[in-house]
């Protein structure tokens, strides 16, 4: 039987630092869906809570148009066809995912979707973790900008995280030496005993600094998920040629005006380069990097941990947990049961 009203959270205000309760607002609507040709009606599931989130809130350039007021929060999200328009690609029951947003219902053009097929040894979770954006954004950023090579010494920050994680595992496969940063001791844990980095540095303690002078000395490739302090401190310790990759900032993603960096000149010193990139600049080879990550899943050495929040009311509070630093490994939402019955 088909719910009488859908609740859907939109953008109510833009935020000038953290989220706030009025950042969100939560809105229920008739549920009056109907799909109509090459549509579907899907009901959402899980949904990516993501760091990137937090930059398309801000009304400025960047690679994406940002979320306008009024509109449903963008997300990625898997979710389940309940309903299929006339010429429909996909059926009732398909697993799917694409940017559907905070929402509990919604009807989408299929060329917004793409059927989800599931793998034995794989979790559907983990399309919006190793399989999803973070696993291809970890894949790309240290293989194609990071160019990674064995023997080499790879330094990750945010390495509890669903894209750092990934990041430290594939550099111990491609023989690097891997050193973790990350902010607590049972992250750091996590890190050295299940994932196996060489050595995983927490950067709350009082002897962080000089910690990682002594252990590391100096680095051929730093891959950034924080900016800020971390990211100033790294460049003064690159070797020639080294190389950064600038995937996130999360230190500064809800500072007004970040301080910026003083130690940049060291770039030119060591001949190194810094180099941002996105993730979907590399489309054209997600199926390549997708069959590498899920054989990795499915023989076990790659693995991932999920945290879970439960409830679409949840979703602003989920955001947020992301910039305490609460997570380790993916933080999703959960939106409704994986069996999605009307």
């Amino acid at each position: 039987m088909a719910p009488k009203t859908y609740t859907k959270i939109t953008l109510a205000e833009r935020p000038t630092a953290g989220i706030t309760p009025s950042t969100f607002k939560r809105e229920v609507a008739p549920f009056d869906l109907k799909p109509g040709p090459n549509q579907i009606l899907v009901k959402s599931l899980y949904a990516s809570i993501d760091p990137a989130m937090r930059g398309w809130l801000n009304d400025k350039r960047s690679y994406i148009r940002p979320v306008q007021i009024g509109e449903v929060m963008r997300a990625l999200v898997l979710g389940q066809v309940i309903d299929a328009g006339p010429g429909s690609k996909f059926k009732k029951g398909d697993i799917v995912s694409g940017t559907f947003g905070w929402t509990e219902y919604g009807v989408f053009e299929d060329k917004a979707a793409e059927k989800i097929q599931t793998q034995p040894g794989v979790d559907v979770l983990d399309y919006l973790g190793p399989l999803g954006m973070t696993g291809l954004t970890a894949y790309f950023g240290l293989l194609d900008v990071g160019q990674i090579k064995a023997g080499e010494t790879l330094v990750v920050s945010g390495a509890a995280g669903a894209t750092g994680s990934v990041v430290c595992q594939i550099g111990k496969k491609k023989g690097a030496k891997v050193y973790a940063i990350a902010g607590s001791q049972d992250k750091c844990d996590w890190l050295e005993k299940d994932l196996g980095v060489d050595k995983a540095f927490n950067y709350k303690s009082p002897t962080f600094f000089d910690d990682f002078r002594r252990t590391v000395g100096y680095l051929d490739v730093y891959f950034d998920n924080v900016g800020g302090d971390i990211l100033n401190f790294m460049l003064t310790r690159l070797k020639q040629k080294a190389r950064i990759v600038l995937c996130g900032a999360i230190s500064d993603y809800n500072t007004a005006k970040p301080k910026g960096l003083t130690s940049y000149t060291n770039l030119i010193s060591q001949r190194a380069r810094i180099e941002g990139f996105i993730v979907f600049d590399y489309a054209g080879q997600f199926p390549e990097a997708l069959r590498d990550l899920a054989a990795w899943l499915k023989d076990g050495s790659l693995k991932r941990r999920f945290h879970v929040v439960k409830g679409l009311d949840k979703a602003p509070e989920a955001l947020n947990l992301l910039f305490e630093g609460v997570n380790t490994g993916k933080l999703v939402l959960q939106i409704a049961d994986a069996e999605a019955k009307l």
